[in-house]
This record gives structure tokens, sequence and C-alpha cells, in this order.
């Protein structure tokens, strides 16, 4: 199935489908405001302020399923994101991103791009799911890889468009 039949809600609870992104280029990431790798938020959104007119968006999926580090409810992820990082890419309602409730979205990214050892979980907050604009999953980065590193494959993909 491809991506963009995938229903996902916004952060202020709209219902959308993922139809809306056809042709961009996308990275999704699962997120947590009191993770580590937090800090990331603001190299996200530089990301998408240098290339979100070129046909590039970043889709932000709050996860609490790492050690609790996505606590607080929407209006409060929402306002910790704009507030201490300046968020302006689209985020959204909180998901599950493993098990049972694993929102569908992310069972396709990771059936798509498994793993190291072909592991389908995702491992922890900050995976990036790195998908072209034909709607396929062409890479996952792990939440160590920065999302500057991840420019230049965005640049190429882009250019392919």
């Amino acid at each position: 199935m491809s991506i963009y039949n995938y229903e996902v809600e916004t952060i202020k609870g709209e219902k959308k489908t993922l139809s809306e992104y056809k042709d961009q280029v996308l990275l999704i990431v699962n997120t947590a405001s009191k993770c580590g790798f937090t800090p990331q938020y603001k190299e996200l959104q530089k990301l998408y302020d240098e290339l979100g007119g070129k046909g590039f968006t970043v889709l932000g999926f709050p996860c609490n399923q790492f050690m609790g580090q996505e606590p607080g409810e929407n209006d409060d992820i929402e306002s910790f994101c704009e507030i201490n990082y300046g968020v302006k890419f689209p985020m959204h309602s909180k998901v599950d991103v493993n098990g049972e409730n694993a929102h569908p979205l992310f069972v396709e990214l990771a059936a798509q791009a498994p793993g190291l050892l072909g592991s389908k979980a995702i491992k922890w907050n900050f995976t990036k799911f790195l998908v072209n604009s034909k709607g396929e999953v062409v890479e996952r980065f792990s939440p160590n890889t920065s999302p500057s590193d991840i420019k230049p494959k965005i640049e190429q993909l882009l250019e392919e468009v």
C-alpha cells in the first residue's frame, strides 16, 4: 500500500491522508520532547526552512513508547515544539510506532526500510524515514543521525523530481 493512502491526525486533531504530500520528498520522524535527541527539532526545522519551498516536508509524530519521553498531551507538545524550537513543520497526534497498537503508517515505513539485521522494530525516538516523491521509503536513519547529515540525500531526491 502507498504511504499516500494512510490517514493521520494532525496535532490539532484534524484527520488527513498523506495524499496531500504526493510528489514531495518527506522525512518522517517519531519525536519526543524529553529525549536526549530532542534538540534535533532545531535541525529538522532548519531543513524544512531551507528545502520546504522546493518540494520537501518534515512530518513529526510524537511517540511515548520509549521510556515515557513524550508524556504530554497534543497541546503541550505543540507549545513545547513551537516555543523551544520554532517548529513550523507539520506535527501530528501522538502515535505508537511499535507493537499491536502501532500506527499503520509506521508499520509500513518499517516494512519498507527495515533496521539493523532486518529488524522492523523502531529502536528509539527520532528514527527518521526518508521517502521519495513517489511515496517509496528510500532509507531509514538512526536517532544518532543528524538531520543535517541527511540533507545531501534529500537534495539528490529533490533533483530527481
